[in-house]
């Protein structure tokens, strides 16, 4: 019989989320919005270390109603990462803009050199660039202080994709602190889980207000039904706050498991050469996925056969984002690149790293990868 299959980062549920499920549900707001929505996001606001937050359907409606709020427009360009899924470079689209893409530094994320050329290159052509849109690649931030200050210095806002790094930190301050506002995610596979759901975080009052007015159906204050905007239907429910709230109440705890993964992870590879572990060093990481790089010419195989084996063994593993740049969907876009995503992509692999992997699973996997580092330690 085949074992269970192993996945990349399963949901962490049980008992406490669906106690906070069942009160919800017994206070009767099952409609959407009540108290759990407005509980969570003075919660999350908190945690974030921001004034307001705004819980949403999802991170890629946070990053769309950010930007509107920013009025990007059609025909702007927006500087984003190239390394990320495609929801950043979509919610771009969204507006009419159009993704400018720049290349990552070895941690994976944004280059900042690569930033400040692209400014100087778009900017002379008379171009207008809207908004920068860095991403924390898989739990680590961005190097936010230099990214905020050269987009400060070309009076261009900043809006950050947290949707990855909740629990993480830069410079001793909360990954989604950073930018004039942050977008985070609840997928079911992020650190913590809505089951689907993000929010927007920022300090501006009168910028957290607009993006709630547009994700309401930028409906008017009256009694009858009256709206000057067009609005979005992006309003996360009551009964899915109350399933966050049970989450944040558990986020330490989930984020310790994922950091002992990392560790446990970092012994397994330690000596097998060509294989370093990806992101490191991990102190202010929220290790929501931990991922290996395979140099094939030192060590003999290919983050390829390491994911045919895992795969082989029911246990998914994935490449690390394929660049934007390199998607056919943005074939001919504009990008500031010097290779570095693309080897990534190339020689990068995500292993299982969900807080909800028990001891066995563990062990499957540690067996799975015995063929790769039983007796190739230098």
């Amino acid at each position: 019989m085949t074992e269970v299959r192993i996945h990349l980062s399963s949901p962490d549920v049980g008992a406490a989320e669906e106690a906070a499920l069942v009160r919800a549900i017994r206070g009767g707001w099952v409609a959407p919005l009540g108290p759990e929505v407005d509980a969570f996001e003075a919660e999350l606001a908190e945690l974030s270390d921001r004034a307001h937050c705004v819980a949403l359907s999802s991170g890629t409606a946070a990053l769309h109603l950010g930007l509107l709020v920013l009025d990007v427009q059609p025909g702007d360009l927006v500087l984003t990462s190239t390394m990320t899924f495609a929801a950043t470079a979509n919610a771009i689209t969204y507006t009419g803009a159009e993704p400018v893409f720049i290349d990552s530094d070895e941690s994976g994320n944004m280059n900042p050199d690569l930033l400040e050329e692209a400014f100087d290159e778009l900017t002379s052509e008379g171009e207008r660039i809207a908004a920068v849109v860095p991403v924390d690649l898989l739990g680590k931030a961005a190097d936010h202080t230099r990214i905020d200050a050269i987009a400060a210095a070309h009076g261009v806002p900043v809006l950050s994709d947290a949707a990855e790094s909740l629990g993480a930190t830069h410079a001793g301050r909360p990954a989604p602190s950073y930018g004039v506002a942050a977008a985070v995610s609840f997928n079911g596979n992020k650190i913590m889980t809505t089951s689907g759901g993000g929010a927007l975080l920022t300090d501006d009052k009168v910028f957290a207000d607009r993006v709630r007015y547009l994700a309401t159906q930028a409906r008017r204050p009256v009694v009858h039904y009256e709206h000057t905007d067009i609005g979005y239907n992006y309003r996360l429910s009551n009964l899915l706050a109350a399933l966050g709230r049970a989450q944040l109440a558990r986020l330490e705890a989930m984020i310790a498991r994922r950091r002992a993964l990392r560790a446990h992870y970092r012994e397994l590879f330690a000596g097998v050469p060509g294989v370093s572990l990806f992101g490191e060093p991990s102190e202010e990481d929220n290790c929501w996925l931990t991922s290996v790089l395979v140099d094939a010419d030192a060590a003999g195989f290919s983050s390829e056969d390491v994911r045919l084996a895992l795969l082989e063994a029911n246990i998914e593993a994935r490449p690390l984002w394929k660049p934007m740049h390199l998607q056919p969907v943005f074939a001919g876009a504009r990008a500031f690149v010097n290779g570095t995503s693309q080897r990534l992509f190339e020689t990068g692999l995500s292993l299982p790293s969900g807080s909800v992997l028990t001891d066995a699973e563990v062990a499957r996997v540690d067996a799975a990868l015995a063929p790769f580092v039983g007796g190739r330690r230098g």
